[in-house]
């Protein structure tokens, strides 16, 4: 799985290229919890899950019945977020399915539920150029936790800095051009 710092950096690349009027601030402090919300199942090593149990890390909470389930129930929070039910469902969605996305695209542990409940097989995607990150803290602060990190800037940090930049001039030239 990528870091816990990296997964809600699509999150904050959509919501800076989009701008406030069209993600509130609280559905971008919403969004940037939920695109770190399936890694809560890591619980499931302490109280003795298996890791390929459903209930397991990267199990249910990293399928697509679980991140448009969220995105669902942010729609229905939607007054409170401040934007609109379609808003909160999109932006939502989007954040849990780039965490999907991201831990299918790294290289290591057992793949992602993403079908779950219709299957339980775990899966990645066929271009996998991130580093898997260590569970064990002490192992992410020494050479392979720098590794990670270079693999998350190249392959995550920078494109999404590079698609904020270019919502963010899109916007830019809309406004400037009225």
């Amino acid at each position: 799985m990528p870091t816990i710092f990296t997964h809600p950096v699509p999150v904050l690349a959509l919501g800076f290229g989009l701008g406030k009027k069209v993600v509130s601030y609280r559905l971008f402090a919403f969004a940037t919890l939920c695109s770190v919300l399936p890694d809560l199942d890591v619980i499931a090593f302490k109280i003795g899950i298996d890791y390929s149990n459903a209930l397991g890390h990267r199990g249910i909470s990293h399928s697509l019945v679980f991140a448009f389930g969220v995105g669902l129930f942010s729609a229905c929070i939607a007054p409170l977020l401040r934007c609109k039910a379609l808003t909160a469902f999109v932006i939502t969605s989007l954040a849990l399915l780039s965490h999907i996305a991201l831990d299918a695209m790294t290289s290591g542990g057992l793949g992602v539920a993403a079908f779950w409940p219709w299957d339980e097989s775990r899966y990645f995607l066929p271009w996998r150029p991130i580093r898997v990150s260590p569970l064990n803290p002490r192992a992410f602060l020494g050479a392979r936790g720098m590794a990670v990190l270079m693999s998350e800037f190249l392959w995550i940090w920078l494109p999404c800095a590079i698609g904020a930049c270019a919502l963010w001039l899109t916007r830019w030239r809309k406004s400037a051009s009225k």
